[in-house]
């Protein structure tokens, strides 16, 4: 089971209510969600393609990211689905924004990681993503 730390829409944490994954969030309640775009040095952009069995499967996406766990800062989040997702590890992660989705009771902390990795090294998160791919302007 995984739980999430309670917030209000202007990022107050809401004390003594766990939150679960799949259950029904309360209206005016939202959990943190991390999303991180990956920029490589030589200007190029990581895209991984979700899981077929995910919702939107086969989709490209832009973005690493997931929920927040409960106790975990937005930082720490970003770290860690980046790290699961794509195997990068990086000091080089910037917060770039916050947008709040109403709709999916979801507070999105955006974030720009530039990385000089190997391109060859990203290792994919087995259910989460099945391809990924460089692309530049041109593409």
């Amino acid at each position: 089971m995984e739980l999430w730390d309670a917030y209000d829409r202007n990022l107050n944490k809401i004390e003594n209510i766990a939150l679960i994954r799949g259950k029904q969030i309360p209206n005016g309640v939202y959990h943190i969600v991390c999303d991180i775009a990956v920029r490589h040095t030589d200007g190029t952009y990581l895209i991984m393609q979700r899981d077929y069995n995910k919702h939107l499967g086969g989709m490209w996406e832009l973005t690493a990211g997931g929920s927040a766990f409960q106790g975990e800062t937005p930082d720490d989040c970003a770290n860690r689905e980046l790290s699961e997702e794509t195997g990068i590890v990086s000091e080089n992660i910037k917060q770039i924004g916050i947008v709040i989705s109403d709709e999916h009771n979801s507070i999105y902390f955006e974030y720009l990681c530039i990385t000089d990795c190997d391109k060859n090294s990203v290792t994919l998160q087995k259910g989460e993503t099945v391809a990924y791919k460089w692309i530049g302007n041109k593409e």
